[in-house]
């Protein structure tokens, strides 16, 4: 059977966070409604691609979805498994924020299913946590990840964000400290990103806040890649670290370039070469299930050179690119053409391959843009 991820967004949240551009609303009104309609949702894309597919992971992002009840999660759970055939051992993953758990409520998302759990922190610096808008501060932080664990989460990641206004690189080598003395099995390290639309944008547009240059930015993720491989924090993606046997099995799945099904407002999916996605607006997702069963707004068919880019992009990007196989797929021409650039990236250290499989170095990673750029031009 072919093996395939289940995404679930949830856009409900407290507070809307200056960074943010992902699809929220900060309101808990119309839950059931919402609900009701996932689960409409779920039952018309299983009747279309449930047959020859083992889904091996569910993620239910957001949003905040540790705002719903553990019951309510459970109910989407239980429709997931009752509709697709789900791996006994399925990775299941709740994104969670401090500030919006405690330990019953921890106790119960386990009960519910739940096996690992990704906690959205961003900083232990309670200044830049208000620079942020985050709801909680650093104490509330250090004690949600010893929850998690207390109650039995033996799969427990965190979220840090780099680069922040103002952020000295001994303030960010204070935040790598204390997460890894916490029992995470997991870390995402993300780069501050200036997006469209957010609150940051506008602030820094009005030049109220100043960021810092890119090659700074170079150096501090240089500096993070160094310290978490030293801990034995092992680098499998440009942003995501793990303790060995930890990674994330639903974030490889994207980048090993399997199909995945997506289900609620802004949800992605992508199968077979075909691309589509959901309605943003929580009203227009509503109605759009309540009409047709599905509230897919928009789809692509993507070329075969699409496919090969993506497919380039992905591999570099997390564990590597097979080179063999990527040929079985794709032919040869590209690793012809590109030969020699390989080449020189090889030399001066900024690829290695080991068995016919491409990756990046340590090095490599900083610039990876860069690199996955000429390799696909």
């Amino acid at each position: 059977m072919k093996e395939s991820s289940l995404y679930i967004h949830i856009p409900f949240c407290d507070h809307k966070c200056i960074y943010c551009d992902f699809y929220s609303i900060i309101t808990h009104d119309g839950i059931q409604i919402y609900l009701d309609a996932l689960k409409k949702e779920i039952e018309y894309f299983a009747r279309n691609y449930s047959a020859g597919r083992k889904f091996t992971t569910i993620f239910f992002g957001g949003g905040t979805p540790s705002l719903l009840a553990p019951h309510e999660i459970e109910e989407i759970i239980f429709q997931l498994k009752n509709n697709f055939t789900v791996s006994k051992d399925a990775e299941i993953t709740l994104e969670t924020n401090p500030g919006t758990v405690d330990k019953e409520k921890l106790k119960d998302f386990l009960k519910a299913g739940i096996n690992r759990i990704s906690i959205g922190i961003q900083t232990f610096d309670d200044e830049e946590l208000k620079f942020l808008t985050r709801i909680h501060n650093k104490q509330t932080a250090i004690e949600t990840v010893w929850l998690a664990k207390e109650v039995g989460f033996k799969n427990i990641s965190l979220d840090l964000i780099f680069n922040l206004p103002k952020q000295t690189k001994e303030k960010w080598m204070l935040n790598l400290q204390t997460a890894i003395a916490l029992p995470i099995t997991h870390l995402s390290a993300y780069s501050l990103i200036l997006e469209r639309g957010t609150i940051l944008n506008k602030l820094v547009l009005d030049k109220k806040v100043v960021l810092q240059d890119e090659d700074y930015d170079a150096e501090l993720h240089e500096m993070t890649i160094e310290f978490l491989n030293r801990n034995n924090f092992v680098q499998y993606e440009v942003s995501n670290f793990a303790l060995k046997g930890f990674e994330c099995r639903h974030n490889l799945a994207y980048w090993q370039y399997k199909n995945y099904l997506g289900f609620g407002t802004s949800a992605h999916s992508f199968v077979n070469g075909k691309r589509w996605w959901n309605y943003s607006p929580l009203k227009f997702y509503v109605d759009s299930v309540t009409q047709k069963e599905n509230a897919v707004i928009g789809e692509e068919i993507l070329s075969e050179q699409q496919m090969k880019e993506e497919f380039i992009m992905l591999a570099l990007r997390s564990k590597g690119l097979n080179v063999n196989e990527f040929n079985e797929k794709f032919g040869l021409d590209w690793y012809k053409k590109k030969k020699n650039q390989i080449e020189t990236y090889l030399e001066n250290l900024f690829l290695a391959d080991r068995n016919d499989i491409l990756f990046l170095t340590p090095k490599g990673y900083v610039v990876c843009d860069e690199i996955i750029a000429n390799l696909i031009s």
